[in-house]
């Protein structure tokens, strides 16, 4: 049977290698929904390449941009926020792919799995900011949330088949990013452009940053918490320059599994897809004569203080990643243009945490205050931060 597909941020790295692997499946994927914020000439290119049913940009002034683009199409044509939620919801949808960045994925995918939809989940930070809300909602609805992400993807593949209760530690593994063994006095002179050339992935410029600080690792503690039911005294972080092991699983017995594969998005993408089928696929192969070493080795908090923070913000709990996740946004930004300095992106974060006060067990309208709150004060606090 032919599954039905939104692909929610389709004209971002994760949504354009997601259409890569749907258009390898043309009898088993059809693309239902298409959605972006603003790049109005990209997402009428996927329309004419995959025809959707229908199409949304979040930008309502976009909407006569790609009225026009589609004009002579047959496809409905949506603006607004709310055009996404309804959209995540949409009754003729099978899986819901959701590659959103940022706090705005967090009602999409409340949405979605209120509707009772497979939820393929690349937005960490709807899990980072209302992991209560959506873990709960989802038992209550029967919503399956299938992770996308390489690392919770890994992990997700070595728990099939096991015992749960068995398992006494998560490891997340981490590249380190451009600035691996690099002192804050080297940090503190660091460009934009160069915190976007990662060694390892094509990803887009937000999470290529938060590889940079280490803050994507942070978010992915968080997401694992939620979607494994793991306490974050079982997490660990360990940086594996080479990304051939995606992440790991430590059981009572003392076995360990691993997920192992070249740096490729569209792995875990389609298996999320195709779950709990594996597909042939047209990625790449490891070579394991010419694979002769995996290197590991601790993550350096003191210079890359993100790691930590998230961690401090998820054993918090509440209101608190949420706001550590507003605050990063922000200061990633900032930096993206040029107003800021590399290192006045954990400074900014931890300013804003501790000028919070914790809301425990919030719900969506209290989370979106916190969030237009923390994003006021990371701004108070750029100013102090600000490029010369």
């Amino acid at each position: 049977m032919t599954k039905k597909i939104a692909v929610l941020g389709s004209t971002g790295s994760i949504g354009r290698q997601t259409l890569d692997v749907i258009e390898n499946y043309p009898g088993l994927f059809q693309v239902e929904t298409l959605t972006a914020n603003s790049q109005v000439k990209l997402l009428a290119e996927q329309a004419r390449r995959f025809h959707p049913l229908k199409v949304a940009v979040a930008d309502d002034s976009a909407y006569g941009a790609l009225k026009s683009e589609l004009a002579d199409l047959n496809i409905k044509i949506m603006a607004g926020k709310a055009s996404i939620e309804e959209l995540a919801a949409d009754a003729a949808t099978d899986i819901v792919l959701n590659a959103l960045v940022g706090f705005c994925g967090l009602i999409p995918t409340l949405a979605a799995v209120r509707a009772h939809k497979t939820i393929a989940l690349a937005n960490k930070e709807t899990l980072v900011a209302g992991g209560h809300l959506v873990m709960s909602e989802a038992r209550r609805s029967n919503a399956s949330i299938i992770p996308v992400d390489s690392e919770h993807s890994a992990i997700f593949q070595c728990l099939q088949g096991q015992d749960g209760a068995a398992v006494t530690r998560l490891i997340l593994t981490a590249s380190g990013g451009p600035f691996y063994g690099y002192t804050s006095d080297e940090l503190a002179m660091v460009s934009a452009e160069q915190a976007l050339k990662h060694p390892n992935w094509e990803m887009g410029a937000k999470i290529t940053v938060d590889s940079a600080t280490l803050m994507n690792k942070g978010l992915e503690v968080i997401e694992a918490h939620w979607l494994f039911d793991i306490p974050y005294d079982r997490i660990d972080v360990l940086v594996h320059r080479e990304s051939i092991i995606h992440s790991m699983v430590e059981f009572a017995d003392g076995a360990v599994l691993a997920q192992l594969g070249l740096p490729d998005m569209r792995v875990p993408i389609q298996y999320a897809l195709t779950y709990p089928k594996r597909l042939a696929g047209d990625t790449g192969r490891v070579d394991w004569l010419k694979l002769s070493r995996l290197h590991f080795a601790a993550p350096d908090t003191d210079t890359f203080p993100c790691l930590q923070l998230a961690f401090e913000a998820g054993r918090c709990g509440g209101t608190m990643p949420a706001v550590m996740n507003a605050a990063n946004e922000e200061a990633v930004r900032m930096f993206l243009q040029r107003q800021i300095g590399f290192l006045a992106i954990p400074r900014i974060i931890e300013c804003v945490m501790n000028k919070h006060k914790v809301t425990q067990a919030p719900g969506l309208a209290e989370l979106l205050e916190v969030d237009r709150e923390a994003r006021e004060t990371a701004l108070q606090r750029a100013e102090t931060e600000r490029v010369k």
